[in-house]
């Protein structure tokens, strides 16, 4: 079965400019679009049935809007158009399981916007099972074809994160871009050091270059999957999210894997965090396989 692209849209520029994301992507990837406006039905007490009617209506304006404006841009993309009632987190997260990945409009430098507000926004993303993309309002589609990076976060042992670079890599593919993967260090504190752990530093040569070879190993099978795409490799001694967030200053993408559910409360990680509110280009927060 073909996944869609999904996006959600409310109406506001964050979401206008979300589809027109999603639009390009989804001809870049060959894919259909899938357009989703998740509403609520808010009561004034006067003539309920008609207000609900009223508002349901509005929703569908937006969304047949929404692809009648995709369709003009991309005529031979594929487009359907949804307004579906219901709560906001189980209906976005429901509608990116069947997808390829989910986009959502972001205000960037702050929260979520429009049905998206704070611990909304952070649980769509926390929980879906598929990778998420957070466009802001000023997204300029000249950015994606000015030879910008994608830039992608690994840390820990090679095969950590492999979703994320995965998808930072068949992202790349797709746009013929270059791909430049970041791995922050930084010293460890004393107690972890260890009889073992000082036997792998002693034979990686130091510090940094563990952390090189570490980078060099989780970046070999994808480099023989995705042989086309440019690689660059970033090492660099700081906190993950200050790092990546310098190398994001003229990417295209960032793209950084979330951590897994847990059985209370959401959670996306510190790193994902800080881009989601301060990266100056669209942000991906892929979920681990």
């Amino acid at each position: 079965m073909t996944r869609p692209i999904t996006v959600g849209v409310d109406g506001s520029p964050e979401s206008a400019a979300a589809a027109a994301w999603a639009g390009r992507e989804a001809v870049r990837r060959s894919l259909p679009l899938r357009i989703v406006y998740a509403w609520q039905w808010q009561s004034y007490d006067i003539a309920p049935a008609a207000d609900r009617d009223a508002q349901a209506g509005w929703a569908r304006e937006i969304v047949d809007g929404m692809r009648r404006t995709i369709t003009e841009r991309h005529p031979q993309l594929t487009v359907t158009a949804e307004a579906v009632e219901g709560a906001p987190v189980g209906t976005l997260v429901a509608a990116a399981a069947d997808a390829e990945l989910l986009v959502l409009g972001s205000r960037g430098h702050g929260a979520v916007v429009g049905f998206l507000l704070g611990s909304v926004g952070r649980q769509v993303i926390a929980e879906s099972a598929r990778p998420v993309v957070l466009v802001r309002s000023d997204d300029l589609a000249t950015a994606e074809a000015a030879g910008r990076e994608i830039v992608v976060g690994q840390h820990g042992e090679p095969e950590d994160g492999a979703s994320a670079l995965g998808f930072a890599f068949a992202t790349a593919a797709a746009r013929g871009a270059a791909v430049r993967v970041v791995r922050a260090w930084s010293l460890p504190p004393v107690f972890a050091y260890s009889p073992a752990s000082m036997k792998l530093l002693e034979e990686a040569g130091g510090l940094e270059p563990y952390e090189r070879k570490a980078l060099d190993e989780a970046l070999r099978p994808w480099r023989e999957r995705f042989p086309d795409v440019p690689v660059t490799e970033h090492v660099e001694m700081g906190s993950a999210g200050q790092v990546l967030l310098s190398a994001a200053a003229h990417a295209q993408l960032v793209v950084v894997g979330r951590h897994a559910a847990r059985a209370v409360g959401p959670r996306i990680g510190s790193v994902a965090h800080a881009l989601l509110h301060h990266a100056p280009c669209p942000v991906a927060v892929v979920p681990p396989a």
